[in-house]
């Protein structure tokens, strides 16, 4: 499932110099979803406005191509299939709770980040076990056997855009 919103009615929230929202028109905007379904999505991003270098691809920055993504796709799902080849599942995003620490095995550093996490940004065992896999996606995009505090970092980043706007205390 995509889905798409804005953090107000007419979208320029938190820009309080575009935002013409009140607190209360925010507040009521953004109780129309819930935590609970938040819970259930695995990623979270945000989009900025794109400047014109950005829109008009001047920037100095590496722009993946569609082929390359795709390539990468591919290798980290055969990685995935090859894993759970026993298993009733194929991919990270099926790993069922009683299975999750077989195979989300994380380094030390990457496990005090979620431990940290998990209080700080008040997650649900549903949300936590999202950022384990996702984390453990990660670390196959990279070609490793082990969840590392850089994989934990972008899973826990990809959680923490649900909170942003909740938690702001309008």
């Amino acid at each position: 499932m995509v889905a798409a919103m804005n953090p107000c009615p007419c979208g320029y929230f938190p820009d309080r110099n575009r935002c013409c929202c009140s607190t209360g028109e925010i507040s009521r905007y953004l109780n129309r979803i819930s935590q609970p379904l938040l819970d259930r999505m695995d990623l979270c991003a945000e989009t900025t406005t794109p400047t014109y270098g950005e829109f008009r691809n001047k920037t100095r920055e590496k722009i993946w191509t569609t082929s390359e993504m795709r390539a990468q796709v591919i290798a980290s799902q055969k990685i995935q299939q090859e894993r759970y080849r026993k298993e009733k599942f194929q991919f990270n995003g099926e790993i069922p709770s009683d299975k999750i620490e077989k195979y989300c095995v994380t380094e030390s550093d990457a496990e005090k980040l979620l431990k940290h996490a998990f209080s700080s940004l008040e997650l649900t065992g549903r949300g936590c076990s999202r950022i384990l896999r996702v984390a453990r996606t990660a670390a196959d995009l990279t070609g490793s056997d082990i969840i590392k505090e850089e994989h934990m970092a972008e899973a826990i980043g990809y959680r923490a855009l649900d909170k942003q706007y909740w938690k702001f205390n309008l």
